[in-house]
């Protein structure tokens, strides 16, 4: 009898403290999507972008990737991305799949151009990377060392 009390303080100290982890988890983590004007970039392979990945600048994260979808007459992947009202990009601008490392994350990745006029709300960026996977690779370095 006397036992119950002290197993109920605990168990409440143990769902106080999981919930503080919890907590500190969710606000260093930087899980929060950036609000901003919409740009739609198109790929023709994106290799396993997810919606919520980041959209980064020299690797700061300036932006969210909002929405993916098929384009049924090109077949390109249409992605929808959310970039900060602050960062004012050129219009030629290179937006790239890239990865975190060899089994990392996937994320776009931008190469700020020179160009004085910006992109706006809505735009479609023409300056674009696919991304490459290892087997693309592997198969231009044997094409480049046959010499064809």
């Amino acid at each position: 009898m006397n036992k119950r009390p002290i197993e109920t303080i605990m168990g409440i100290l143990v769902l106080c403290v999981a919930a503080s982890f919890l907590y500190f988890a969710y606000s260093i983590s930087n899980l929060r999507t950036v609000k901003g004007y919409e740009l739609t970039v198109k790929f023709l392979k994106v290799g396993g972008l997810n919606v919520g990945s980041d959209v980064r600048i020299n690797g700061i994260n300036v932006g969210t990737v909002m929405s993916q979808k098929l384009d049924t007459e090109t077949y390109q992947a249409l992605v929808t991305i959310s970039v900060s009202p602050e960062i004012k990009l050129p219009v030629d601008s290179l937006f790239e799949v890239a990865a975190d490392g060899l089994m990392g994350d996937k994320f776009i990745k931008i190469q700020p151009g020179k160009d004085l006029d910006v992109l706006k709300n809505g735009d479609v960026p023409q300056n674009t990377k696919d991304f490459k996977t290892i087997e693309d690779m592997v198969g231009e370095l044997i094409f480049s060392m046959t010499g064809n």
